[in-house]
């Protein structure tokens, strides 16, 4: 099964220093019938203006995943962990018993574009605990690269669920692919361009939402950034 699911029909506000499109229920979005996908609860996609942000709040229980495609975000929290995250670096917030964070964006004249995403633990009460690591174009050109893992991958940043996190570059006409085992999920994300996924077209901004498809493959009909969910 896959779900294909626009760009225009994701819930989308204008806070002014924030314009955001949320892909599942959030803050004052609320739907009973679009929570979650498997244990992806949040996926957030913001643009965030110059010298604006998130200021200190906290979070508890949640596996937090924050992808910058453009500009810089600046990670402030209360363990004492402070860093900036630049395009195509990805930051791991395991709010585990409890996290004071800030999220901004500290550039005086660009905006930052933030994907994030909040996935269910599989555990209460962890350690919190905070990374983040670049990874450049060359690294995921022409395949899915991972970036996230249980600690099953090879050099993928860690978090306490059975998922991994992909993103990927592809050229015109290239294409990639993946096997999954039976009775998986997985959620695609088109972040930029334009592709094929099983035969069917997806523009910017569309989505994926998959379930016991055991091959997926990808043809980028422009030049395209994705990103791709395998989840339990």
């Amino acid at each position: 099964m896959i779900r294909r699911i626009a760009s225009a029909d994701r819930y989308h506000a204008d806070h002014g220093w924030l314009q955001t499109q949320w892909h599942f229920s959030f803050s004052d979005y609320y739907d009973p019938e679009n929570m979650n996908w498997s244990s992806l609860r949040v996926f957030n996609d913001d643009i965030i203006q110059p010298k604006s942000g998130f200021p200190m709040h906290p979070h508890k229980d949640m596996e937090i995943i924050s992808y910058v495609t453009a500009g810089q975000l600046e990670h402030k929290d209360r363990l004492g962990n402070q860093g900036i995250v630049h395009p195509g670096e990805v930051q791991v917030m395991s709010a585990g018993k409890g996290i004071v964070h800030s999220e901004a964006n500290p550039s005086a004249d660009t905006p930052v574009r933030l994907i994030q995403l909040w996935i269910l633990p599989r555990h209460k009460n962890n350690a919190p605990r905070w990374e983040q690591r670049q990874f450049s174009k060359t690294d995921r050109a022409g395949k899915l690269l991972p970036v996230v893992s249980s600690g099953s991958v090879a050099n993928t940043l860690m978090i306490d669920q059975d998922a991994v996190m992909y993103v990927s570059s592809l050229a015109a006409g290239q294409k990639t692919g993946i096997d999954f085992a039976p009775r998986r999920h997985a959620y695609l994300f088109v972040i930029s361009g334009e592709l094929n996924l099983n035969g069917d077209r997806y523009a910017a901004g569309d989505q994926a939402r998959i379930a016991n498809e055991t091959r997926l493959e990808f043809i980028a009909v422009t030049e395209t950034e994705l990103m791709l969910l395998d989840l339990p």
